[in-house]
């Protein structure tokens, strides 16, 4: 009775999670402390997603010939935001390792009161290199990536994230199979079921609802200085809102904005929630939905979305 009642008291109130991507070495060393002294200034415990494996990052250059990836690059300041040896990971320069680099940072995050899942292993790798891979090569990216994140912390991962929310057939099956409490591999409204070839997965997926602040940079939507009000306009009803960032962008040069903004939606009376509560809040209603790779402002390669609706969670196979 007493959780049915809060549950009424809170509907209207914005619930919002932080999705914290930490995707490269300096995101790690640089930007996870910035993003842990903010949110301890604020009081709010969030969702860490941390890339295992070499950091790669230069090889990202090659995305250069692809539509919009330069004008992003120019308008997001890259070699300001990435730090110039970044830029140079993977190719002029090795690629360092990123989480298994830190275990003492990762279980200080933990200790903080925030959790911490798996980003991929090698985010570059995956990101331009998913859809060419076999499910052994897909098996090994997982499993190395959650190997190295259980000699981190001391337990098996419990939610993954995509690198670029790139997903395929095969990498959502073969996600199933580290058992985990939720995904966030996608971008769209609310949590959902997926579905591959019409079959349920066990894995519910928890979206990111919002544009991160690099595409609203990148499409031109707003400069630095107005990114606070851009959210605010956007973080409007219950939700629940999944925010999208970047440590190395939020953690560092673009902590500013964040910290106004977490402050003029506390104002609000909106409740922070970490990405595991708000699964467990939405696994019981989630409706189960395709996936499918769609072009969104902002990016210069398709990300995961879900597709229509399917029949209700509890009439679809897979399911029971």
């Amino acid at each position: 009775m007493e959780e049915a009642g809060r549950a009424v008291q809170d509907r209207g109130v914005p619930q919002v999670g932080l999705k914290i991507d930490v995707c490269n070495r300096r995101a790690l060393d640089r930007g996870v402390p910035g993003m842990l002294a903010l949110l301890a200034e604020q009081g709010i415990q969030a969702s860490f997603f941390v890339t295992f494996g070499p950091d790669h990052s230069g090889r990202a250059l090659r995305r250069l010939f692809r539509p919009g990836f330069l004008r992003k690059m120019v308008r997001t300041r890259a070699p300001r935001m990435y730090g110039l040896r970044t830029l140079f990971y993977g190719t002029l320069l090795p690629g360092p390792p990123v989480g298994e680099a830190a275990p003492e940072l990762l279980r200080r995050i933990e200790g903080e009161g925030h959790e911490v899942g798996i980003h991929g292993f090698d985010h570059v790798g995956w990101h331009d290199g998913l859809m060419r891979m076999d499910e052994e090569q897909v098996r090994s990216s997982l499993s190395r990536a959650a190997e190295r994140f259980g000699h981190a912390l001391g337990h098996p991962p419990r939610f993954s994230g995509a690198p670029g929310w790139q997903v395929s057939a095969t990498s959502l099956r073969v996600q199933e199979t580290l058992g985990l409490d939720f995904a966030s591999d996608a971008r769209g409204p609310a949590p959902f079921v997926p579905a591959v070839d019409g079959q349920a997965l066990r894995t519910l997926q928890v979206p990111t609802t919002h544009p991160t602040s690099d595409e609203v940079l990148g499409a031109g939507e707003a400069d630095a200085s107005g990114l606070c009000a851009y959210y605010l306009g956007r973080l409007r009803g219950a939700g629940p809102h999944v925010l999208g960032l970047h440590a190395e962008a939020e953690g560092i040069h673009l902590s500013a904005w964040l910290g106004d903004l977490l402050t003029a939606l506390k104002q609000r009376g909106a409740r922070f929630r970490t990405l595991s509560q708000l699964a467990h809040q939405a696994r019981p209603r989630a409706c189960i939905r395709s996936l499918e790779l769609r072009r969104i402002p902002g990016r210069a390669d398709p990300v995961a979305c879900p597709g229509e609706p399917a029949p209700p969670a509890d009439e679809a196979p897979g399911t029971a």
